[in-house]
């Protein structure tokens, strides 16, 4: 199977219903060696760029993975970049919100963290958990301390929807690339690798009580997710709705859309001045002595 990125692209203008988006698709590889040759080639091939776009200094990059919890966020992150350099990519993992991240606006604590240009930004997890845990959980949003007359459930989330495109559209217009990401996994494997950490001794830390009990809004956070997508996905800013049942499958898209993102942008080395040239051939000249 061939990965065309546009294949697991919203349309623009389209009314995402996630029952229409596999959660599983035929393997992209014959076996575990095909997957390890792709990764690493695409890895290679996301090196290579990252050092290019490092050097050119135009364009940042953003990442953002949203998921259900065991979707595989945390492996897609580990594996795909795993050959870029550390010193041109950062990763945040944004959770429960500090008590100084609530005393400012909803997207205050994710614009810090923005990537500066040459860069590449990685959230796990962003500004969207405000439509998303928040709209399923709406007493979070009377405890963020905004004013009573700006609480209206009726209005607050198309408001911020709003925002969110607003933000991402100004981001474009000063040369970041952004890629939103959904691991689009089903309950069922979402059980099957809940029992997995409890089964295996190693994985335990990663599970908790509280992840069961979400459990029980599955469908209020699909519900959540199609009407955020719906709203947020622009021609500047997609999102891509990955199948994260197999999640060598899922690594392997996930990667392919990075590579083809940063492929298209128009991105060079430095050309080298005469001045400099001169520079460096006198410092050639002192090292031979």
């Amino acid at each position: 199977m061939k990965i065309k990125s546009k294949d697991f692209r919203v349309p623009s203008g389209e009314n995402v219903k996630l029952d229409n988006w596999p959660t599983n698709v035929k393997p992209i590889c014959k076996s575990k060696k095909h997957y390890k040759k792709l990764l690493e080639e695409h890895v290679d091939s996301l090196s290579s760029l990252q050092r290019l776009h490092y050097a050119s200094g135009h364009y940042s990059l953003l990442l953002i993975f949203q998921a259900m919890d065991a979707a595989g966020k945390d492996g897609a992150i580990r594996h795909v970049m795993s050959g870029v350099n550390p010193q041109g990519c950062e990763v945040f993992s944004f959770k429960q919100p500090s008590t100084e991240e609530l005393k400012h606006d909803f997207l205050w604590r994710s614009n810090r963290r923005l990537p500066e240009r040459g860069r590449i930004g990685i959230f796990n997890r962003s500004y969207y958990e405000e439509v998303l845990i928040v709209r399923v959980h709406p007493e979070i949003l009377r405890s963020q301390g905004l004013p009573e007359e700006l609480i209206n459930e009726k209005y607050i989330w198309e408001e911020r929807y709003h925002f969110i495109v607003e933000l991402e559209d100004h981001l474009y217009r000063n040369g970041t690339r952004i890629i939103k990401f959904f691991l689009h996994l089903s309950n069922e494997e979402q059980k099957k690798r809940f029992l997995d950490r409890i089964d295996e001794p190693e994985k335990n830390w990663k599970f908790s009580l509280s992840d069961v009990h979400e459990r029980k809004y599955w469908k209020h956070y699909m519900k959540a997710y199609e009407e955020c997508m719906s709203a947020t996905n622009t021609g500047h800013s997609p999102w891509y709705i990955v199948p994260a049942d197999d999640k060598d499958n899922a690594r392997l898209i996930v990667s392919q859309i990075v590579v083809d993102t940063l492929s298209a942008l128009k991105m060079a080395y430095p050309k080298t001045t005469e001045k400099r040239r001169e520079e460096l051939e006198t410092i050639r000249k002192q090292l031979a002595e």
